[in-house]
């Protein structure tokens, strides 16, 4: 624990060291953005956005107004993260498992010292572990130590229930942050609604042994989730075509699922520095919360 709360640190460390140097001081918040509170109205100006125009105060006929907004004092971040038997894949200590607990142990290291309400939801079909949002450096470790400690019930996967419940348990609006790997089916329906009622941020983690299979020939897999093994011959192309294929479309599809609902979307491979892809996805939102 000792060790990993050190590593955590100095990424944390790094990625806020950075932050502030390649933005010149002008770095205002990792993840406030779009956590914004109604604060009145006022004359509608040339290039106002026409979505803020409130039509029940300029249907009185004094004019058009537009709705002012502040930014919430307390903002909400909720990390939901995959636990099931898919993310067990890599190699030890640097499965995608490890990476994404990682990633989830940074982000609320940084969260905690923006003042911000920190919470957690694991899952794999169930509810394995929910870490109610509170503030405060002791709530990070609490996190980092339930990350640690947990031992996942089920080894299967439900990304739908997933987020119902979070839909169901975290009512205001905040920063959810979902890291996964995104297998799964029929849940860009519940996806959809998660993105329109919070600001969620996409965190796919991948491992490259899911697509370069060796030719083996036919060879027992083991599947995690379903707890069961089938026979497969690595040996044809075709069926090593079908596996990368699949994990392209997977990738195209959470892309293209972003940028039509304005989501924030990184993929992260178990191999790679994710230090990096944080630094861009927190430019990004940065450039998202000057805009507004």
């Amino acid at each position: 624990m000792k060790d990993l709360i050190k590593k955590l640190r100095k990424y944390e460390i790094q990625i806020r060291k950075a932050i502030n140097s390649q933005m010149q001081g002008d770095f205002h918040s990792i993840f406030k953005g779009s956590g914004l509170e109604f604060d009145d109205v006022r004359a509608y100006q040339y290039g106002d956005d026409v979505r803020t125009i409130d039509w029940n105060v300029s249907a009185k006929g004094h004019g058009t107004f537009v709705k002012t907004f502040k930014e919430e004092k307390e903002q909400t971040v909720l990390f939901i993260l995959d636990v099931s038997g898919s993310q067990e894949i890599g190699s030890p200590g640097a499965q995608k498992l490890d990476i994404g607990k990682e990633i989830c142990g940074v982000l609320a290291l940084s969260a905690v010292k923006e003042a911000s309400q920190v919470g957690l939801i694991s899952f794999s079909d169930r509810k394995e572990k929910y870490v109610k949002p509170a503030k405060g450096p002791k709530q990070a470790y609490e996190i980092i130590q339930s990350l640690v400690d947990l031992r996942p019930v089920s080894h299967q996967t439900d990304l739908s229930k997933a987020i119902l419940f979070t839909l169901n348990t975290v009512k205001k609006r905040s920063v959810v942050i979902f890291i996964s790997d995104f297998i799964d089916e029929d849940y860009f329906h519940n996806l959809k609604g998660l993105a329109k009622k919070h600001d969620l941020v996409m965190i796919r983690i991948t491992d490259k042994r899911e697509t370069r299979l060796p030719k083996l020939g036919i060879i027992p897999v083991f599947d995690k989730e379903s707890g069961k093994t089938i026979w497969v011959n690595t040996s044809f192309g075709s069926f090593r075509s079908k596996i990368k294929k699949n994990h392209a479309e997977n990738e195209a599809e959470l892309s293209n699922f972003a940028k039509k609902h304005q989501v924030n979307f990184i993929s992260v491979d178990t191999e790679e520095d994710y230090v990096p892809k944080l630094l861009k996805l927190f430019k990004i939102r940065n450039k998202t919360l000057k805009s507004v």
